[in-house]
């Protein structure tokens, strides 16, 4: 990629040919298909006014796909950075179901915006830096935990819209969700239909007819049916009159006093938002051979969320659903996320008044609906079979989530903690083998394969991991307690293949080791040392203090070399189990 396309990604879209251009504009005329109502759902998710899905489904469409790396991504509203926004916001400013409509676009809707631009100049600042590699604290198992618990989250919080009952917002979501539960029986009956059919019939053409957006037309129906039985006169709540035309363009509000208090949120919904956006772009681009940059894909949800912000968007990320079905409609670029947003622009500019007569409860039933999709336990059975502490880690960010409801934020934050003190626990504790010969030649575990052969004067030890502050005592320890347990052991031969890294508190334990070692008659030999690893002794000195000679590149020549001075020592040079054949030095 040239000085040039690193400024403008999407100069590589071009030249286009025509039917390229053909298959972007039916893949952006069937997202926008199913963005537009969608985004009206999870503002409603988000705390926000319906219509302002349709605010974060313009410029943050347009401005992630022409600064991103991905040419299919599909930037906008998602179900978990929405419900986010939501348990970032309602601490500080309420419930925004109690608000009246000027309250909300006075107190909740600015704060909305500023959460925006706070992820966006955090996004932004990692891209240009090229600090994308930060993500890796948030492991694959804990995304796992907290999206599951998310959804379940998600999905609760609708009941309420569904049965058309009302639901309390306090710091405790399972007494709100009890709460719902115990209002079931004055529920009402028109929204509960209206719910519950647009539901039904989403999952009826999901599975029977998967190529037509069932978004589009449960929400078609839905405000058909809605004006003709006059659903809002029954007491069923809709969507209402929508502001027609473009959002106000300006800078937001920075209100300083605030940032403190959304610092954190802003950090999680940035780095959650990422991991979504980067997981689907790096699965699409391995089925469309495209190059992916993570950290310019930084840089464009970065500047989607900042310019966003400036349109009265809130915080936007890449969607797993939207981006598929561009990919599945045969995007070849970007411009399939231009088209999109173009028919956005229309729908603000001239189709608005269409949707007032939309039931708050079927935009319910498609949050329901698309975070089902996000609900999998397979995934974190899968993490506890390959490993017990990530398993762990899954699991408690799930229940800490759920117990954390609705400050998710804070459950992620548990998770992504845990997730690092067990990935230090196990590094402090790497895997040491003791080794004897094979009966094919080859060094083997003892623990592992009985009856291999030892030999009472050389302790072959494989160190399966890096030396460094956190685990150079128990490298020490293992070292001290093996030449404890043979009495008669002159030297000490460490298998380095494993050994990645040397700090300088590994290196001073090696040095000591080596000095302690020495007074006491043993002497110790290393083999397969990599290249890092000897230019650190060689800076240190510790080279030259353990000897060249006892230095080896693979662990039979330095067996070989054992066996030589121990057969010049007068010992019994007919008993060398551990010797080496002649073709394997």
């Amino acid at each position: 990629m040239n000085h040039l396309q690193r400024l403008f990604p999407f100069l590589s879209w071009f030249p286009i040919n025509s039917e390229s251009l053909r298959m972007d504009l039916v893949a952006g005329i069937t997202v926008a298909l199913v963005l537009i109502p969608q985004s009206m759902a999870y503002a409603q998710l988000a705390g926000l006014p319906p219509y302002f899905g349709l605010y974060i489904s313009f410029m943050p469409v347009l401005i992630g796909a022409l600064w991103g790396s991905s040419k299919q991504l599909q930037t906008g509203p998602v179900a978990v950075v929405s419900l986010l926004t939501a348990s970032a916001l309602i601490p500080l400013v309420g419930d925004p179901d109690k608000m009246t409509p000027d309250q909300l676009i006075a107190l909740y809707v600015p704060l909305a915006i500023m959460l925006a631009l706070m992820v966006g100049i955090f996004q932004l600042a990692l891209g240009v830096f090229r600090l994308g590699m930060i993500v890796n604290f948030l492991s694959h198992p804990v995304i796992i935990g907290f999206t599951n618990a998310a959804a379940i989250v998600i999905g609760l919080s609708q009941l309420s819209k569904i049965f058309g009952v009302k639901m309390e917002r306090s710091d405790d979501f399972l007494i709100d969700i009890y709460d719902v539960l115990i209002q079931l029986g004055g529920t009402h009956i028109p929204t509960l239909l209206m719910g519950v059919g647009a539901f039904a019939l989403m999952w009826t053409m999901k599975r029977y007819v998967p190529k037509i957006p069932g978004v589009l037309v449960a929400v078609v129906v839905a405000i058909i049916i809605s004006w003709l039985v006059g659903f809002e006169g029954m007491g069923g709540k809709v969507v209402g009159k929508i502001p027609q035309g473009l959002p106000t363009f300006k800078i937001p509000t920075f209100r300083i006093e605030l940032v403190r208090e959304l610092i954190t949120s802003a950090v999680v919904i940035s780095l959650v938002g990422y991991m979504e956006a980067i997981s689907i772009a790096k699965a699409m681009a391995a089925k469309t051979k495209d190059r992916i940059d993570p950290n310019q894909e930084l840089i464009g949800q970065g500047l989607a969320n900042i310019i966003g912000s400036m349109s009265s968007s809130y915080p936007a990320s890449g969607s797993f659903s939207r981006s598929a079905i561009n990919l599945d409609a045969g995007a070849k670029t970007g411009i399939s996320s231009v088209f999109t947003a173009m028919i956005v622009l229309i729908t603000l500019l001239f189709l608005t008044p269409l949707l007032y007569h939309l039931p708050s409860a079927v935009l319910a039933a498609v949050i329901v609906m698309a975070v089902i999709s996000l609900i999998n336990f397979k995934a974190v059975k899968h993490s506890w079979d390959a490993s017990r502490h990530d398993g762990v880690a899954g699991i408690l960010t799930f229940v800490a989530t759920l117990g954390f409801a609705p400050h998710l934020e804070q459950g992620i934050l548990m998770g992504a903690g845990l997730a690092l003190i067990l990935f230090l626990y196990r590094t402090m504790h790497p895997r040491v083998a003791t080794l004897g010969r094979f009966q094919d030649g080859t060094l083997r575990d003892v623990t592992v394969h009985e009856h291999l052969l030892t030999d009472e004067r050389i302790i072959a030890i494989r160190f399966d991991g890096s030396l460094y502050f956190a685990n150079v005592s128990f490298f020490e320890d293992t070292i001290l307690e093996a030449v404890a347990n043979k009495k008669e052991a002159k030297y000490i031969l460490v298998v380095g293949d494993g050994i990645n890294q040397l700090d300088a508190s590994g290196e001073e334990v090696m040095h000591h080791l080596t000095e302690r070692l020495r007074e006491t008659g043993v002497t110790m030999v290393f083999s397969g040392l990599k290249r890092q690893i000897l230019k650190v002794m060689h800076k240190t000195g510790l080279f030259a203090e353990v000897g060249a000679e006892n230095i080896h590149a693979t662990e039979n020549m330095a067996l070989e070399a054992i066996y030589s001075r121990l057969d010049d020592d007068d010992f019994d040079s007919s008993y060398c189990p551990l010797r080496p054949s002649p073709g394997q030095i």
